[in-house]
C-alpha cells in the first residue's frame, strides 16, 4: 500500500468518528441543521412586532430549541415561544425567558 493510501486508511475512519453523534454531541449534520433553526428562529423574532429579537438568546440542540434572556411581558414571552414552535425541524422548545416589567 503506498503511503498516501495507509495515511487516508487510518484518517478515514477518524474522521468518520468525529461527525458521529454521542449523547453529549451532535453529529455535523445535527449541528449544521440546529445551526439553521436557530437563525430561523432569531429571524422570526427580530421580525416580529411583539418580541424583542435582540433581547432573546437562542440554542438549539437536536432540534430542541433553548430561548433564554428577559422580555417585558407574558404576551412576549408567550409569542416568542409560539414563533420558536413555528419554525419547520424543531421539536420542542424549552422557554426560560424571564419576564421583567420596563421601568
Amino acid at each position: 500500500m503506498s503511503k498516501p493510501l495507509a495515511i487516508l486508511a487510518v484518517l478515514l475512519p477518524l474522521l468518520a468518528a468525529a461527525c458521529a453523534e454521542t449523547p453529549q454531541r451532535e453529529s455535523l449534520g445535527q449541528f449544521v441543521d440546529s445551526s439553521v433553526i436557530t437563525a430561523n428562529v432569531k429571524a422570526r423574532l427580530l421580525d416580529d412586532p411583539v418580541t424583542h429579537g435582540f433581547k432573546i438568546h437562542v440554542e438549539t440542540y437536536k432540534g430542541v430549541v433553548q430561548l433564554s434572556g428577559f422580555v417585558s411581558s407574558a404576551k412576549e414571552k408567550q409569542r416568542a415561544e409560539a414563533l420558536a414552535r413555528s419554525v419547520p425541524g424543531v421539536r420542542a422548545v424549552k422557554n426560560s425567558l424571564v419576564i421583567k416589567p420596563r421601568k
